[in-house]
């Protein structure tokens, strides 16, 4: 899953909490986050791209709106309601199932870096349809990214094996995610984060809905242990680390806590490696922290703008 991306303010009068809890936050969003992609690889075996989507989607949604409704009922307008209903579906609904098929063809290390690509693409559609500063630094940034897409196509699967289609679905992903960040972004001064993340999780679980016979069928053939493993996609990476990121954003720049996101592709690859025993080929490296320069140059912008938060799934 992918993180909210806009600085929510203070609650005035709230007490501050002590400064390791946002840090201790953000550990725990990060860990949970990079955990995601190491249960989507494993659960390749026994689910398919669609309906893990779903067994995913309708736990979070569950979950997230014990925590939503808690805060009380939204109420979207018409508008409101139409970018969330497109939110839904590109969001939660066209990123799970492409990153899901795209990690049966690539190992979660390599999928965690393509995603992370995504910051390059939100900086761009915001120059585009934001009316937000078009820099050098942008197309630099833009140029030295997808090269390292370029390099991690060319490197992907041990033993020379490319699957340029699994490199291909999960940019697809970083892409439909950076669309609905764009999309978010008005929502946010309107609608309550965890709100508007509820919505969007529940219209993607709606989506979805066609995936629920073999949904059905390979939970009932599944052993107990992916079953869990589906579980706690929904329940961990999904409801708490999206709470978890929101209570860090309130008490913390957004500026900084993007650049946190950094670590979520190291910390998949060590899970990898140690739960998968797999890990990216070696010139997948070097396309991967190429890519991380990129989205580095390209968030070199002028103080008026806002940074985003690099995505994480």
């Amino acid at each position: 899953m992918t993180s909210t991306t806009t600085t929510a303010p203070a609650r005035t009068g709230a007490p501050t909490p002590p400064t390791w809890l946002p840090v201790a936050a953000v550990a725990v969003t990060l860990l949970l986050w990079a955990s995601a992609f190491v249960a989507i690889r494993h659960l390749g075996h026994d689910f398919s791209p669609g309906a893990l989507s779903l067994g995913r989607l309708l736990v979070g949604a569950l979950c997230l709106g014990v925590v939503a409704l808690g805060r009380g009922l939204p109420r979207p307008s018409r508008r409101d309601l139409l970018s969330l209903v497109i939110i839904g579906v590109l969001w939660f609904g066209v990123y799970n199932v492409a990153l899901n098929e795209g990690e049966r063809r690539v190992d979660a290390g390599t999928a965690a870096m393509l995603i992370q690509v995504s910051p390059v693409l939100i900086a761009l559609l915001a120059a585009l349809f934001l009316s937000e500063r078009f820099t050098i630094y942008l197309a630099v940034g833009l140029a030295l990214a997808f090269g390292g897409v370029a390099l991690i196509g060319l490197s992907t699967s041990p033993g020379g094996n490319r699957d340029v289609l699994g490199v291909v679905l999960c940019v697809v992903s970083a892409v439909v995610y950076s669309v609905s960040v764009i999309l978010q972004k008005p929502l946010m001064s309107r609608l309550q984060a965890v709100h508007v993340v509820w919505l969007a999780c529940t219209v993607g679980a709606i989506a979805c809905l066609p995936f629920l016979g073999d949904l059905v069928r390979e939970t009932a053939d599944a052993p107990a242990s992916s079953i869990a493993w589906v579980v706690y996609l929904g329940v961990f990476p999904t409801a708490i680390a999206f709470t978890t990121y929101a209570f860090a954003l309130t008490h913390m720049n957004a500026s900084s806590l993007g650049v946190t996101t950094y670590l979520v592709p190291p910390l998949t690859i060590v899970m990898g490696l140690l739960f998968l025993g797999e890990a990216p080929p070696a010139m997948a490296y070097a396309g991967g922290a190429l890519a991380l320069v990129g989205v580095a140059v390209a968030r070199r912008k002028p103080r008026t703008i806002a940074q985003e938060p690099a995505p994480v799934t």
